[in-house]
């Protein structure tokens, strides 16, 4: 029982890791195009691109001082010559790639928890 225990722990320490890359992953892209469509930066610029809550902004040390340097250094002027079909067409394409990655996630996800039933019920009718 042990043995499956340390297992599962180790998988669920795996999960974690993993989400934890992917949210720093998507802060991180965030940051760069806001900076790139020269954006506010700020913490509810940073949580509405990313798709991050506003509480793992501020509670993460390194992203939260990062915004706030960033937000200091000056990068929350926005250019008044863009045009909003500009602003607008980059945060679709924004949105897109953020909802593209979600869904190749999800894939990767739904398969693995696929492969893990395939083996539970083979375990299963195995017992049986």
């Amino acid at each position: 029982m042990s043995n499956k225990t340390n297992i599962n722990i180790n998988g669920l320490q795996k999960y974690a890791k993993e989400k934890k890359e992917k949210t720093l992953n998507k802060v991180d892209l965030a940051i760069r195009t806001l900076i790139k469509n020269q954006k506010n930066i700020n913490f509810n610029s940073v949580a509405q691109t990313s798709g991050v809550s506003k509480a793992y902004l501020y509670n993460n040390k390194d992203v939260r001082n990062r915004i706030e340097t960033l937000r200091e250094k000056g990068f929350n002027t926005i250019s008044s010559k863009r045009s909003s079909k500009i602003t607008t067409e980059s945060a679709k394409d924004i949105i897109i790639a953020s909802k593209n990655k979600k869904i190749k996630d999800l894939e990767t996800e739904n398969r693995r928890l696929k492969e893990e039933l395939m083996i539970l019920r083979g375990k299963l009718y195995d017992s049986i």
